[in-house]
């Protein structure tokens, strides 16, 4: 290809410089919110000393609406939107840009949010491998016609080093678990607040106790996609989710506004502090 368009991000070869924009990059953030992730780059440009409070930066993407991206030295933070295939657009695009930026040992983390399975709310979870709504891990995926299963599972040492990093802040409960990654917020968690219900709520609970034996401990949308492409890349991947209920207790997002925003920043102090760790930053 003479030229190649990142359609969804507003980039290309033809009109970029990948290298001198990207060249530099060593850690990328993932997450769904653009804001999330905007607040994300502001909080690692503080804590890597690159930025000023105050401070603005641009959303590289501007050019666009699907994805919002965002970088700060060696740290690019881009939003992914809500499922498997918005992060599936986004990932493919952003693995070809960071190929053509020439980057090298790059580690991607995803920072979300989740429902927890028998987890205190505010706990933050890190992903030993990202299973299916029947419990297995891989990610099944209709390519040409033709069912494609591809693993799931993710780094077990960059797990080991974030787990090692959360006892280290010493702030929030964490723990390594499986992921449960659904293709939907309703039906396909087991939730009896959708706007269809065809089960009760016994039905519900035996369903997520199986998860909960079966070694998943929450539950979202986008991490099998996520290591599955990573893995086919040879990328460094980790998935680090806050969760926000016990989904043994209840469906409904009940906690107030400042404990939900609260609880979001864990998973980026969690990550920040893993950066700062790895860039050999730490006071």
């Amino acid at each position: 290809m003479k030229e190649d368009i990142l359609y969804h991000f507003a980039l290309g070869t033809g009109t970029h410089d990948f290298p001198a924009l990207f060249g530099d990059v060593k850690f990328v953030c993932v997450g769904g919110s653009p804001s999330r992730m905007r607040a994300f780059i502001a909080y690692i440009a503080e804590e890597l000393g690159l930025g000023s409070p105050g401070c603005d930066y641009p959303n590289i993407c501007a050019g666009t609406d699907r994805y919002a991206m965002y970088k700060v030295g060696p740290v690019l933070s881009v939003s992914h939107g809500m499922g498997i295939p918005s992060i599936s657009i986004m990932l493919h695009e952003l693995i070809k840009l960071l190929y053509h930026a020439k980057c090298s040992n790059i580690t991607i983390v995803r920072i979300g949010t989740s429902g927890g399975i028998g987890l205190e709310p505010g706990s933050v979870v890190i992903t030993r491998q990202s299973v299916d709504a029947t419990f297995k891990p891989q990610f099944e995926q209709v390519i040409l016609g033709k069912t494609v299963i591809r693993s799931t599972n993710l780094d077990e040492q960059l797990a080991k080093e974030l787990m090692e990093c959360s006892k280290e802040i010493g702030q929030f409960n964490t723990v390594i678990g499986n992921t449960m990654c659904t293709l939907d917020f309703y039906e396909g968690q087991g939730r009896l607040d959708g706007a269809i219900c065809l089960y009760n709520e016994e039905e519900k609970l035996q369903y997520l106790k199986e998860a909960y034996d079966s070694g998943v401990r929450n539950i979202e949308m986008e991490s099998s996609v996520f290591a599955a492409m990573c893995n086919l890349s040879g990328v460094k991947a980790a998935v680090v989710c806050v969760t926000l209920l016990n989904r043994l207790e209840g469906d409904q997002i009940s906690s107030s506004h400042d404990v939900l925003v609260e609880y979001q920043q864990r998973p980026q102090k969690l990550v920040g502090y893993f950066i700062k760790k790895s860039l050999g930053k730490m006071e």
